[in-house]
């Protein structure tokens, strides 16, 4: 597959570094990468039911959400500096603390993710157009059809998005600010007056409980470190990106949820299962519809396709580097396509699809939040060990006021992870359906680590390994 930045997770377990790789990314490639997650329709939709719960008071979480994004920023900022090679969450982790844990961090943060949030982001698809044009398709013929024809594309080796994945971000941005700002000077917009500034947190400390869902809107970033390697000046545009990225999502989100609660009644947002339909539909009328079901397609095709490209990749790297099933090594000979590990992303990412349907999107884009922040928590805790066991190692960025962001992002995911369900009814769904997979997650790396590997659970590799993977 040609290097793209479309991809950035090739290899997330290490792949080999690059001699003489042209420095061809600059400050606004990568944040173009950084952003890139903002193409999503679970982030369309996650947003502005958070907004319909709580009002002019999401800005609470959603603020609390941005913190904590900055502090990922900084940790993966540092590792990526202290450890500049195409590999990232595996590569600082199996240095840092062990075996598992890096098994785990990038299961979690990728692969378990990617089972929950791409199969919510078809079920959105599907609903979606279901909603514009009734009676058109049947039901799920929409979702299996998009995820069975970019199976084939990629098992084809061929990548439709790989020269537009950039432009795609930045479109998708556009729309939301489009929204946003359309709606706050729509004639037909309430008064923000009316918003009731006075009594503008209802729920009180309560609002706290949907930084989980508020965080859904910045993860990903992160995607610009295994670019370390093609990057002009990553000391300066790594962290950069990084922290103008979620800074463009902050100020975006924000926007969009202020001109939904503007032109929608709140409790419609709240129960609405695509309440992006109705800000659409309110602001721009038919129009609206047209531009949100090609949104809603260019997404979820953009997303879906990005995985299938990079997740596969990142399997067969961690196949080859002895971490994964040695199935994952097994190239197309005709199209040099990773065949086993992209059928089995798309068997993990169709079955959510397949057993619990529409009205599991929120349980599934929490679920995956969740698995998304064991991730971060983890890098938190490598960037915490690795200064105390290497503190004279360079470190091209420092973590600003360490450990200060390292401790509140722990504390805070943590807390987030607790509270990961706006409603007392999901909270058993959520945990058991994040749960269940992880637990088999875990007990597959612990029998694969012992019996195959043959290596301690948490017994930290060589800082050389990660340094200079050729000369170990």
């Amino acid at each position: 597959m040609t290097q793209d930045i479309s991809v950035p997770l090739q290899g997330a377990a290490a792949a080999p570094r690059v001699k003489g790789a042209r420095k061809a990314l600059g400050l606004g490639s990568l944040l173009a990468v950084a952003i890139g997650l903002v193409v999503s329709q679970g982030v369309m939709v996650l947003m502005l039911q958070g907004a319909g719960i709580a009002g002019l008071g999401f800005i609470v979480p959603l603020g609390l959400a941005y913190l904590l994004a900055l502090s990922y920023a900084f940790s993966f900022s540092e590792l990526a500096l202290m450890i500049p090679r195409a590999g990232s969450l595996s590569s600082y982790t199996e240095v840092a603390i062990g075996q598992f844990p890096a098994i785990l961090a990038t299961f979690s943060g990728y692969i378990v993710v990617a089972m929950f949030a791409l199969s919510a982001e078809l079920l959105l698809l599907d609903l979606i157009i279901g909603k514009v044009y009734p009676h058109a398709l049947p039901s799920m013929t929409v979702a299996f059809g998009v995820l069975a024809l970019f199976t084939v594309l990629n098992l084809l080796n061929i990548d439709i998005f790989a020269r537009l994945q950039s432009v795609l971000a930045l479109v998708m941005v556009v729309v939301l600010l489009l929204l946003g700002f359309s709606a706050v000077g729509h004639e037909n917009a309430a008064p923000i007056a009316s918003l009731s500034l006075e009594g503008w947190n209802p729920m009180g400390f309560g609002v706290l409980a949907l930084t989980a869902l508020a965080i859904w809107g910045f993860v990903g970033a992160e995607f610009v470190c295994p670019l370390v390697e093609e990057s002009r000046r990553p000391e300066r545009n790594i962290p950069r990106s990084m922290i103008i990225g979620v800074s463009v999502i902050f100020f975006t989100i924000s926007l969009y949820c202020l001109g939904a609660l503007l032109m929608v009644p709140q409790e419609e947002l709240a129960s609405n299962g695509l309440p992006h339909y109705l800000f659409a539909t309110a602001v721009f009328g038919e129009t609206g519809q047209l531009l949100l079901v090609t949104a809603a397609i260019t997404a979820t095709c953009s997303t879906l396709n990005t995985s299938l490209a990079a997740i596969p990749r990142m399997l067969s790297g961690m196949a080859h580097n002895g971490q994964a099933f040695p199935c994952f090594k097994r190239l197309s000979a005709r199209t040099g396509a990773p065949w086993v590990a992209v059928l089995f992303v798309a068997a993990i990412t169709g079955l959510p699809v397949l057993l619990m349907g529409v009205d599991s999107i929120n349980l599934l884009l929490i679920a995956a939040a969740l698995a998304w922040l064991l991730a971060y928590i983890i890098v938190h805790v490598d960037v915490i060990v690795l200064r105390l066991r290497y503190p004279d190692l360079a470190r091209p960025f420092r973590t600003p006021f360490y450990p200060l962001p390292q401790v509140i992002g722990i504390v805070g995911m943590l807390y987030a992870v607790w509270h990961a369900s706006p409603s007392p009814e999901l909270t058993l769904q959520i945990f058991a359906s994040a749960g269940v997979v992880l637990g088999i997650v875990s007990l597959i790396a612990v029998l694969w680590i012992k019996l195959v590997m043959r290596k301690p659970l948490f017994t930290p590799e060589p800082i050389e390994k990660a340094l200079n993977p050729d000369q170990v």
